[in-house]
Parts: structure tokens; C-alpha cells; sequence
């Protein structure tokens, strides 16, 4: 399975911010819209992600407020990304090993989606259900043995 399986199922919306946007004003569109990430872009070009990882950081070091800071200033800069053609286990393994809950999926400079690992966890326990069904379904229509012929 590929990523670009996950967002065929998943659909195109996307929302994204720029570095500029008050991170109150993130926060608001993040709960509005149930969504644990924002894709950062400046002129079309990703500079980074904001999740709540980072939104509860600031609050940790700021006494519990947002004050006036701007995404740009808390976002992850270097955001882990893949493309539509990586495969599933490769990513599982990506998210797994730099713990990034978010994945931003790019082809060449563009945005397609962002992948989160609920997607990932839900698209292989939807697999997985599904070769248990067929293995089921095989072993239930296997043929009876056939009886060896009598010697002679």
C-alpha cells in the first residue's frame, strides 16, 4: 500500500497557514476545523508544520499563553515529508523512528496532503482486516483431501 491510497480515501482538503499567522489564530483554526496540524507555506513553498506539540510548548514555557507569538517562530522548520509513491511500511517506520505524528506528502514542490499516523494506523488495520477476511474465506473453501487409491 501507498500513500497515495491513504489520501485517495482521506480526500483534498488542506489547510495551511503562513509563518506570519498569530499562533492564537492557528490555534482557532485547528479547533474549528478538529485537526492536530497545519501545513506552514510561504509563496507556495512549505517552510514548515505546526502541531500540537508545539502549541503546547510555547504554553509550557510561556506560563500558559499564546501571547503574540506568530507560527513561524514555534512551527517545526524542517518538517519530515514523503511522497505519494512511499510505501506504507516505509512511512510507519519514519513516523516510528523520528516520532512525527503528521507527514506532509509532497510531489516535487507541491502539497498534496498531509498523512497523520491515525491515517497510517487505520489504513493497516484496514488491510490487515481485510487479508484476515480473504485467508478466512480460502481456508473455509478449501478442497477435502482426496482419499489415497488402494493399493493393489
Amino acid at each position: 500500500m501507498k500513500v497515495s491510497d491513504i489520501l485517495r480515501f482521506k480526500g483534498a482538503t488542506l489547510y495551511t497557514v503562513s509563518p506570519e499567522t498569530s499562533l492564537s489564530a492557528a490555534v482557532h483554526i485547528m479547533a474549528e476545523k478538529d485537526i492536530g496540524s497545519l501545513v506552514v507555506m510561504e509563496y507556495s513553498k512549505l517552510v514548515g508544520i505546526l502541531t500540537f506539540r508545539e502549541v503546547i510548548d510555547t504554553l509550557a514555557k510561556s506560563h500558559g499563553t499564546l501571547g503574540t507569538a506568530h507560527v513561524g517562530t514555534v512551527m517545526e522548520k524542517e518538517p519530515l515529508t514523503c511522497t505519494p509513491e512511499t510505501d506504507l511500511d516505509d512511512v510507519r517506520r519514519m513516523m516510528l523512528d523520528k516520532h512525527v505524528r503528521y507527514l506532509p506528502v509532497m510531489e516535487s514542490n507541491t502539497l498534496m496532503g498531509v498523512i497523520s499516523f491515525y491515517d497510517v494506523a487505520k489504513a493497516v488495520v484496514e488491510a490487515q482486516s481485510f487479508e484476515n477476511t480473504m485467508l478466512k474465506a480460502y481456508i473455509r473453501d478449501w478442497p477435502a483431501a482426496e482419499e489415497p487409491a488402494p493399493a493393489k
